[in-house]
């Protein structure tokens, strides 16, 4: 693995860097999972694309600009050095998108793809149901055929920014009599269909971008369909390999945090009895550019990762929370007073949990991992 960068690399970075630096919005923007900040967040997500660096690792065609994964990994560093606002369009971009370049025909690249990039249709996931929550292979909602396409009935749970978005994708039970896994078929599903209720509800911390949705007879075509029929296991697992590998936390996200962690260390009066953390914190954020490193490699080299995923996962989730805790001891009295910090650790807190749980992960990676027999 080589850890140099080339004159190009280092050029593209330079590129980055300065449209950043002139365009990052100053001050920063409120929250993208309240409804004024969704819309200010929209507003910053096409300047990006305006610049061309939306999806900068997509083909032109499609809104991006050819560049390689090496790239994207620079411009993700930039970015977060930057400070740049979230990308409440991150679900389509990071998410959905990589699994319809691997599963969609031509003609839904054609159709979904740019428009993801220009952030004009807007996806949320629809993964958890009420009695099916970390437990994927047990969803209800159920996919029936009709002339011309589909009806779907059932309702989704915990969907982030549905009530702010304009599409949904996610798994349907297209054959009853089909146990766990099989049988489920993966749905593209515009959120104005008929049929359709999406019922927004408000997080503790104040925040009311979360929905339910609910599916009454709602039609959709044939087209609608990511994949082949009943077998959107095997989509699904590609787009939650993206949640929990490589594109949805990069590493640049966590260099930035321990960047300002090492800041507030040095200006913190307790820090010395924190060093140690602080050291380890460093340690651990480099320890996954390493590990990024190493797996884009193997993805230029032709060797997709796979159930590694579930470690890339566990260990980014569970790094977030000790940085910020660490930072918020150092705070000391003055933590609740730091809005950025401790809205950064009740973030960070959910990380355990969304992506699939981490005991979830934990019994993939001894399943599939180390060979260890189911309990």
């Amino acid at each position: 693995m080589d850890l140099t960068w080339s004159e190009e690399e280092d050029a593209f970075r330079g590129e980055a860097r300065a449209w950043l630096e002139a365009n990052v919005p100053d001050p920063p923007l409120p929250s993208g999972d309240t409804r004024e900040g969704f819309a200010a967040h929209l507003e910053w997500e096409r300047r990006l694309f305006a610049g061309g660096w939306a999806a900068v690792s997509w083909p032109q065609r499609y809104g991006g600009r050819d560049a390689t994964l090496w790239e994207w990994l620079i411009f993700e560093e930039e970015y977060y050095r930057a400070r740049a606002p979230q990308r409440v369009t991150q679900n389509g971009i990071f998410l959905l998108a990589p699994s319809v370049f691997e599963f969609g025909t031509p003609e839904q690249q054609d159709r979904i793809l740019p428009r993801i990039a220009a952030a004009e249709d807007l996806w949320c996931q629809g993964w958890s149901e009420p009695g099916a929550g970390s437990d994927l292979a047990g969803i209800t909602s159920r996919a029936t055929r009709c002339e011309g396409g589909w009806r779907l009935d059932g309702q989704k749970l915990w969907t982030t920014r549905g009530a702010f978005c304009t599409h949904l994708f996610g798994l349907f039970r297209s054959d009853p009599a089909a146990e766990r896994h099989r049988g489920l078929t993966y749905f593209l599903v515009p959120l104005d269909a008929e049929g359709v209720r999406v019922r927004g509800f408000g997080r503790l911390d104040g925040d009311e971008g979360f929905a339910e949705v609910f599916f009454d007879d709602v039609f959709v075509p044939d087209d609608a369909v990511l994949g082949d029929v009943d077998q959107g296991w095997s989509v699904a697992m590609a787009t939650t390999g993206s949640e929990r590998g490589l594109t949805l936390r990069s590493p640049g996200r966590f260099s930035a945090v321990v960047e300002r962690l090492c800041r507030l260390y040095r200006a913190s009066p307790a820090g010395a009895a924190r060093r140690e953390r602080v050291v380890q914190g460093w340690m651990d954020a480099e320890a996954y550019r390493l590990f990024t490193l190493q797996t884009v490699t193997s993805i230029v080299e032709g060797r997709p990762p796979g159930a590694e995923s579930s470690l890339n996962k566990l260990w980014w989730s569970e790094m977030d929370v000790r940085l910020h805790e660490t930072a918020l001891d150092l705070l000391g009295d003055a933590a609740e007073l730091d809005g950025e910090w401790m809205r950064g650790f009740e973030f960070a807190l959910a990380g355990p949990i969304y992506a699939g749980t981490n005991e979830i992960q934990r019994n993939i990676a001894a399943e599939r991992l180390l060979g260890l027999p189911r309990s």
